[in-house]
């Protein structure tokens, strides 16, 4: 059996969703994803990876700015789906969308709900230093992310890993998580649990104020802040280059048995002190460059050890 489908998402994390749900042989009614926005360096509109991913699959695409007049509610409401998924799709979803498919609208979630609501679960868990996270799949209701779950996931968060690595990771496992959901609902043996309310935390949308690396932090706080922010937006240092003040975008690091003050450069291995230990950088990027490996950085930049960075 299939099911008719409405898929709603935006960024690459859904993409692989979209493409499980055609591979499982669902009908896909409608995809509704963001409009194109302006980006790049000539600031022309670019279509979301979903709706590239869309057309490429000849399948209807649909991007309202909103969804709170009648005319769009109606337009959804006669796709008559059974179903609807919700993935990353970063519009507000009224109730008479909610209602507007037989069973109801669905979400994957990458986090174990409830810890890690909201815009950014993956970059959150990992600057926690979280061990583990994994994906959840959802009854959407009205309230963020506050819907019963119907299934979860865990997958562990290794020392080094990144919250790009981590990404990729849960937008696979989440797109197997519904399938074997939409199985089950297909069943009617699809069961949903109501979230605790003990144990809610909120991942908040990172801001750019936040990025910029603090050396006084314990090493482990400040590892995990460069991987959580890894590749995008990326946590950074400013160091003077070329008699210029340059910032650095740090992509990967690891921990060093090794202290001083903060923020001084201690080898030509690029490790840095932090308030109680320090990280090795590893990876790095400078404006305008490719990433790239900190040994490579360092023979075009005059960073002698001793050097103490903001």
């Amino acid at each position: 059996m299939t099911m008719r489908i409405v898929f709603m998402g935006t960024p690459d994390f859904a993409v692989p969703a979209l493409h499980a749900l055609l591979e499982a042989g669902h009908e896909i009614a409608a995809v509704y994803t963001q409009p194109p926005r302006a980006g790049g360096r000539g600031m022309a509109l670019r279509q979301s990876p979903v709706h590239e991913a869309a057309e490429g699959a000849g399948l209807v695409v649909r991007t309202p700015e909103r969804l709170k007049s009648s005319e769009e509610q109606e337009r959804f409401r006669v796709l008559q789906a059974d179903a609807g998924v919700v993935v990353a799709y970063g519009i507000i979803l009224p109730k008479p969308i909610l209602d507007g498919t037989k069973a109801g609208l669905f979400n994957i979630h990458a986090s174990l709900l409830p810890r890690w609501r909201g815009a950014a679960p993956i970059n959150r868990a990992v600057m926690a230093g979280d061990l583990e996270t994994g994906v959840s799949f959802m009854r959407v209701i009205e309230g963020l992310d506050a819907g019963p779950v119907c299934l979860a996931e865990r997958v562990p968060i290794g020392r080094d890993m990144t919250a790009g690595e981590l990404h990729d990771a849960l937008a696979g496992k989440g797109a197997a998580l519904m399938v074997e959901a939409l199985a089950r609902l297909e069943r009617s043996e699809l069961d949903c649990t109501p979230q605790p309310d003990e144990g809610v935390t909120y991942a908040r949308k990172i801001e750019t104020a936040e990025t910029r690396i603090d050396w006084s932090r314990p090493a482990p706080e400040v590892h995990d802040h460069i991987r959580g922010l890894s590749p995008y937006p990326g946590a950074w240092l400013e160091a003077e280059i070329a008699g210029k003040r340059e910032r650095i975008k740090v992509l990967h690091s690891t921990l060093a048995e090794v202290s001083d003050a903060p923020g001084t450069v201690l080898d030509a291995h690029l490790t840095i002190a932090c308030g109680e230990g320090a990280v090795r950088l590893t990876e790095v990027q400078r404006a305008g460059k490719k990433p790239m490996r900190a040994e490579a950085f360092l023979r075009g930049v005059d960073l002698q050890p001793g050097t103490v960075l903001d």
